[in-house]
């Protein structure tokens, strides 16, 4: 079901409708690496070594690993608008199905007060999350010897590899990485969720936005 694999970029568009059909009180930048993925005599190759938009250079391994590029250069984008935090989706990599499931996103970051506010709204939300681990030894992991860092870190811990790989273009930014690729399809519905694209993420990021303008009320009063 490759038509899904847009889900994160229609949780975004999710978010800002619902938010400005709210009201809410916040300033929010929604940011869509847009591209098309064609095989062609100018496609990119295993051994290709590419430049980002950051000016850090990555070494293909795999060229299956192409959404984490372009997550990367909305990361790198997202630093002109000195965010208070940056939060990114996508049905990045089939390991989260393999961890996960069907029933919950991974969440990963460098902000653990990020994390646990993300946590509280996915409880809330009924959009859970389940924090994996982002130590640094999972970074080796991607290390390459002829340029910044690798597109994959191979097989195991392929979730929290590809985090990895985001962070490293993340200095500067209060950041957290949902990988929603168990939880943007369903395949044949149950519960409250109907059979095809599930549009995870929205309720998730409304209620962490709806939480924090709260929080920040009560900080001002």
């Amino acid at each position: 079901e490759m038509k899904m694999d847009m889900a994160g970029a229609a949780a975004v568009l999710g978010t800002l409708q619902a938010a400005a059909a709210l009201r809410l009180p916040v300033n929010l930048v929604g940011i869509i690496p847009a591209v098309e993925n064609l095989p062609s005599g100018t496609a990119y190759r295993p051994g290709d070594i590419l430049t980002s938009l950051s000016g850090r250079t990555v070494e293909i391994l795999n060229t299956d690993a192409e959404g984490r590029l372009i997550l990367a250069d909305a990361l790198t984008c997202a630093k002109r608008y000195n965010p208070r935090a940056v939060i990114d989706l996508a049905t990045l990599t089939g390991a989260c199905i393999i961890a996960l499931g069907h029933h919950a996103s991974a969440v990963l970051g460098n902000n653990e007060a990020l994390i646990q506010a993300l946590l509280k709204a996915g409880e809330t939300s009924g959009e859970r999350l389940w924090q994996l681990p982002l130590w640094e030894e999972y970074g080796a992991q991607i290390k390459s010897e002829v340029a910044d860092v690798k597109n994959t870190g191979g097989r195991p811990a392929g979730t929290i590899t590809a985090a990895a790989f985001l962070q490293t273009f993340a200095a500067d930014l209060t950041w957290a990485h949902l990988d929603i690729a168990g939880t943007a399809w369903e395949e044949k519905g149950r519960g409250d969720v109907p059979k095809g694209g599930t549009g995870v993420g929205v309720r998730l990021l409304v209620c962490y936005l709806q939480q924090q303008i709260e929080r920040d009320r009560r900080k001002k009063a």
